[in-house]
């Protein structure tokens, strides 16, 4: 079989796959009220939807229901939950120094907004350096 063939069969065989979250697709996900929505979620999501959002998270929702969908959105609240109409939206979360920006996707419903806006940088050392000890200058060989 000629190699051109192939691949143009494994392109049509291989399709993205359609977000599912406990067989619900996205636009079924963003029929539901909260309170069907919490049934689906884990624990600590549900937990969340089910006290209800403090004044700061609901002015943050409210805030991206009114901004158009290209625009970016900023914000400090950390602990907001991604819900399933924000799919597609750009926000900006504040790690504690700068905004990271990133567009939701349908894998994220369900987490928190802190948790794609890392706090903390893995620092990567080197050998020992000038002014080092002469006992931790010593490198054994291996």
């Amino acid at each position: 079989m000629p190699k051109g063939r192939r691949t143009a069969r494994k392109a049509e065989v291989r399709r993205k796959r359609e977000f599912t979250l406990r067989g619900l697709t996205l636009s079924q996900l963003q029929a539901l009220p909260l309170a069907e929505l919490a049934k689906v979620l884990p624990a600590r999501a549900r937990r969340t939807l089910t006290r209800g959002f403090n004044a700061d998270q609901q002015r943050f929702l409210d805030r991206i229901s009114a901004t158009a969908v290209g625009k970016v959105v900023r914000t400090q609240c950390r602990d907001v939950l991604i819900l399933p109409n924000h799919v597609g939206r750009r926000i900006a979360v504040h790690s504690g120094k700068e905004f990271k920006e990133f567009e939701v996707r349908p894998e994220m419903i369900g987490h928190y907004y802190g948790e794609f806006a890392l706090t903390r940088r893995f620092e990567k050392h080197s050998g020992p350096g000038v002014g080092a000890t002469r006992s931790s200058k010593f490198m054994p060989l291996k």
